[in-house]
C-alpha cells in the first residue's frame, strides 16, 4: 500500500470517529459527505470506477441531500441557527 492510501483510511476513520462524537447535526452531515468522497476515491485507487461513481452519487450526493431536505422540513437547520444567535455562539 502507498503512503496515500494509509493517509486516505487513516481520514476515513477520523471522520467516521467525529460522525459519531459531533453534537451539531448539520456538520455531521457534512462530515459524513466527506467521508463518502475519500470512499470513492479509494474505491478508485482499488481500481473500481462503477463503485467509485456510485459512492460518489448516492454517498455523498443523494443521500446528504435527503438529510438537508429533511432537516429542513422539520426546521432543525433555522432553530439551531436561531439557537447560536440567541447563546451568542
Amino acid at each position: 500500500m502507498t503512503v496515500i492510501t494509509w493517509i486516505l483510511l487513516v481520514f476515513l476513520v477520523i471522520c467516521a470517529a467525529a460522525v459519531s462524537f459531533h453534537k451539531n447535526i448539520l456538520n455531521s452531515i457534512l462530515i459524513f459527505m466527506a467521508y463518502s468522497l475519500i470512499m470513492s476515491v479509494i474505491w478508485m485507487m482499488m481500481e473500481s470506477p462503477d463503485l467509485a461513481i456510485t459512492e460518489a452519487a448516492v454517498g455523498a450526493g443523494v443521500t446528504s441531500l435527503l438529510f438537508f431536505v429533511t432537516l429542513k422540513k422539520i426546521q432543525r437547520i433555522s432553530s439551531e441557527d436561531e439557537d447560536e444567535k440567541e447563546t451568542g455562539e
